[in-house]
């Protein structure tokens, strides 16, 4: 399917000047991609970014940069509607997978494997329920394996008026 419109990103002002990187989830690995794989996680909702982006920080909230994405991104899998999941062979129980503890043993998390598949097949993101604490029926995400700021996998951050820095100089 082809997404497009809005998504936003909530993360730490000290990478405010690569908002659209993926670099950071290639160096820690996610529920939605393995170590070495760049991924950009996204949400429908900046109350759910937000949510997404304090999970390490559940009894006191730290600064985040809210940044705002423009998409038209073609090959996109909407992964919370059941019959997609079934014509793709996608399980529910994949998507919710302990993920960490078992990367954190040595196993592959079978959502790593789900992502190695869609990604070879020419899947270029996917929108996932919200698996964050709190998180509810509203809270989805879109993680993109395959943007630029081009069509057909556009994703733009929104940044007309340069507020963003442009490289890490400000953080001295």
């Amino acid at each position: 399917m082809r997404l497009t419109g809005f998504v936003y990103r909530a993360h730490n002002p000290r990478w405010a000047f690569a908002p659209d990187s993926g670099a950071g989830a290639a160096l820690t690995g996610g529920r939605f991609n393995p170590l070495g794989m760049p991924a950009l996680y996204t949400s429908l909702r900046f109350e759910t970014a937000w949510l997404e982006a304090q999970q390490a920080f559940p009894f006191k909230a730290q600064p985040m940069t809210l940044c705002a994405y423009e998409v038209d991104c073609e090959d996109v899998l909407d992964l919370t509607d059941s019959a997609t999941r079934v014509a793709h062979g996608v399980d529910a129980a994949d998507l919710a997978c302990a993920w960490k503890d078992l990367a954190t043993r040595g196993i592959k998390p079978p959502s790593w494997s789900m992502t190695e598949r869609l990604v070879a097949g020419g899947v270029a993101g996917v929108i996932v329920p919200s698996f964050a604490k709190g998180a509810g029926a509203a809270d989805i995400n879109v993680v993109f394996w395959d943007w630029s700021s081009e069509p057909p996998h556009r994703v733009r951050v929104i940044d007309d008026d340069r507020r963003l820095p442009r490289d890490a100089r400000s953080w001295g």
